[in-house]
């Protein structure tokens, strides 16, 4: 379950960034057909292989397992925003939401 998770978040997060497996094998220091097998279920990463996937990939690493979030790069940088308004602007943002979802 947890295996499938990991699989299936790595090559979502890396087309999501719109990057090839290739160039992001290669920008996090591994052989170019890392990510690629990473994502063919080949084995898991190293621990510290796994933060510079993180890393390369804009999230920390309880993001990376966070499934109910599938923008966690977008959602962090929108409560960072949210948490520096008043309450009044807070309340504008949240009408415009419920908006924006009906």
């Amino acid at each position: 379950m947890f295996e499938d998770l990991f699989y299936e978040r790595l090559e979502k997060l890396r087309t999501q960034k719109g990057v090839s497996a290739r160039d992001m094998s290669l920008s996090i220091g591994q052989s170019a057909g890392y990510i690629n097998s990473l994502e063919n279920k080949n084995g898991f990463p190293s621990m510290q292989v796994f933060f510079y996937i993180c890393e390369y990939l804009g999230v920390t690493p309880s993001e990376f397992f966070d499934d109910t979030n599938s923008y966690p790069s977008e959602f962090r940088e929108i409560m960072e925003n949210l948490n520096a308004l008043d309450p009044e602007k807070l309340r504008h943002v949240k009408a415009i939401i419920k908006d924006l979802r009906h």
